[in-house]
This record gives C-alpha cells, sequence and structure tokens, in this order.
C-alpha cells in the first residue's frame, strides 16, 4: 500500500473518532486499526510514524503510540 493511501485512510478513521464524545479518541482509533488493519498495513504505519509521520493530522500520530504492531 502506498504510504499516501495509508495516511488518507488513518486521517479519515481520525478525523471520525475526533468527533466522538470521550477523551480517548486515540485509543479508539487504534483499536478500529487493530481490529480492521493487517499486520503488514500496521507495520508500514508504524514505519511511516516513526519517520515523522508525514501528512498524518495530531491524532492520528498520537493513536499510532497505541497500535499493535507484529514483531518478526
Amino acid at each position: 500500500m502506498q504510504p499516501e493511501k495509508m495516511v488518507m485512510m488513518i486521517n479519515q478513521i481520525a478525523t471520525f473518532f475526533s468527533t466522538q464524545p470521550g477523551v480517548d479518541q486515540a485509543r479508539c482509533i487504534a483499536e478500529h486499526i487493530n481490529d480492521f488493519w493487517e499486520p503488514r498495513m500496521r507495520e508500514k504505519l508504524a514505519d511511516h510514524a516513526a519517520a515523522g509521520g508525514k501528512g498524518m493530522s495530531a491524532l492520528a500520530l498520537e493513536a499510532c503510540a497505541h497500535v499493535r504492531v507484529p514483531t518478526a
């Protein structure tokens, strides 16, 4: 998956969860990603976030700290 598409997807998820009540939207985003994104996508997301998260919203970047990344 291209980084631009992945960034667009996580930003869309972040936009949705930013409108939900509560104070833990980042964790909700991560739970959604953990439930629905395959391990390779989560690994690419983690790599992109570690490289600075170009194009990602602040909330999406915050959520990456809670995403389960597969270990080798």
